[in-house]
């Protein structure tokens, strides 16, 4: 979820958190290209926002919307945080164009979502800006830029005969990618572990549910996305049960296509598995890595263990979410016109999401079953990120990777650093082995 490595129930939380402790600077002045329609006031926010309901209503054009949004997708390295903190300062402090409220209005709103977060609440901004028009063109340019950048790398490194350098970086990075996956659970955890409650019985089902999503992420791949809409209705059903079953009723609408598994090869496979990536992706960008991989590997044989580890670490270092690894497959699967594909269908869900649902937001966040659900889907989805650093180190083939993957572990959780930086040098020490002329291929 979207739309937080990487779109993240905890990441967003986390920059929630510390946006609100910002202070607002928001004038409210204008900048060339906006325009304040005189006397008018603004919608109400989803949280019936007051302060919202007595500011002029902001006009921004199409061309400053593309122009920003764009800016922010290819200069948002950093994950979620950073791209919400981006957000934030654009929208809220330098221009005003919403209040502090609504915005985070639109964090909550985005944390019930699945899909990439960040992109998600990018959407939702623009959105209040200029409708449904407005947040298209923000969400295709925030998308754009971080695509193009993944696209071409795809055409680099999954080349027939890349150079041998090229091979050194993408067999460094790829070790990496384990390391990856428990930094981003571990960074989950805490948020997770405070929403599930205080009673031993709370605890144990969180401690159960963990455990589930890490074994089915090591073990079932395919049918993760199963395991997650289970524990989320279990939780639902213990805490929902002395309650009319409307609600019940309600949360049992997830999308019940996650049953069907799909027969079909080529390119409706290829369209089920970015639709798995963008509609299903519970709990944030990396519960789909053990679902890709068992596909793109195991089952549909589109890209070696070596290949997809490449491919995860493509997604970590480009800007955006770190969804757009499906463009990596897709390429893998049916060049350009299957990267552009799965592109396509991956994203599509985060835009009809909020485009079409932003003014029920309200009545979503008030839910009691919708938060029981996301309480008992998100320790399973933090299990399952950290159960994804099983598959993903078992593609490593070489000694030296082993080594890679430690300091990475060492950098990432123990010294908490740079998930970017981290990964560039896992590349460079790649090239440096491959110049050296140890074995880097698959």
């Amino acid at each position: 979820m979207g739309g937080a490595a990487g779109e993240e129930f905890g990441a967003l939380r986390g920059a929630s958190r510390s946006l609100i402790r910002l202070p607002d600077h928001a004038t409210g002045a204008k900048h060339r290209g906006d325009s304040v329609r005189a006397g008018g006031k603004a919608r109400r926010g989803p949280g019936g926002d007051a302060e919202a309901a007595d500011r002029p209503t902001p006009r921004v054009s199409l061309a400053t919307i593309a122009r920003e949004w764009g800016r922010i997708g290819a200069t948002g390295f950093g994950g979620p945080p950073a791209l919400i903190a981006m957000l934030h300062r654009l929208c809220v402090k330098e221009r005003g164009w919403i209040s502090e409220s609504e915005f985070h209005d639109g964090i909550a709103a985005a944390n019930l979502l699945p899909g990439p977060a960040a992109i998600q609440l990018g959407i939702y901004c623009a959105w209040r800006l200029r409708g449904k028009i407005g947040g298209a063109v923000a969400g295709v340019c925030f998308a754009l830029p971080g695509l193009l950048v993944i696209l071409g790398l795809s055409v680099l490194f999954l080349a027939e005969h890349p150079p041998l350098w090229l091979q050194g970086a993408a067999a460094g990075a790829g070790a990496a990618v384990a390391a990856v996956a428990v930094n981003a659970a571990v960074g989950l955890m805490p948020a997770s572990w405070k929403r599930i409650g205080t009673s031993r019985g709370q605890r144990t089902r969180w401690i159960a549910y963990t455990l589930i999503g890490g074994a089915a992420a090591a073990t079932l791949g395919p049918y993760l996305v199963l395991v997650l809409l289970a524990c989320g209705l279990s939780e639902t059903i213990v805490r929902e049960s002395g309650r009319p079953g409307r609600e019940l009723r309600s949360i049992s609408a997830v999308p019940l296509a996650a049953i069907a598994s799909a027969g079909v090869g080529g390119i409706g496979a290829l369209a089920w598995v970015a639709f798995k990536v963008g509609a299903l992706s519970y709990g944030g960008g990396f519960v789909i890595i053990p679902l890709m991989q068992s596909d793109a590997v195991s089952h549909y044989h589109w890209m070696t263990d070596g290949q997809f580890l490449t491919a995860v670490a493509l997604g970590q270092i480009t800007p955006g979410p770190v969804i757009q690894t499906v463009v990596v497959v897709g390429y893998a699967a049916a060049g350009l016109g299957g990267a552009l594909l799965a592109a396509f269908i991956a994203f599509a869900p985060s835009f009809l999401f909020v485009l079409f649902g932003a003014r029920h937001f309200d009545q979503l966040r008030k839910s009691l079953a919708v938060q029981s659900f996301l309480t008992g889907a998100g320790p399973a989805a933090v299990g399952a990120i950290a159960g994804a650093a099983i598959p993903l180190a078992l593609g490593i083939s070489h000694a030296w990777q082993v080594a890679v993957v430690a300091a990475a572990a060492v950098w990432m959780i123990g010294l908490r650093r740079s998930v970017v930086i981290g990964l560039l040098a896992a590349g460079l020490i790649g090239v440096i082995v491959a110049l050296a002329g140890l074995p880097v291929g698959s």
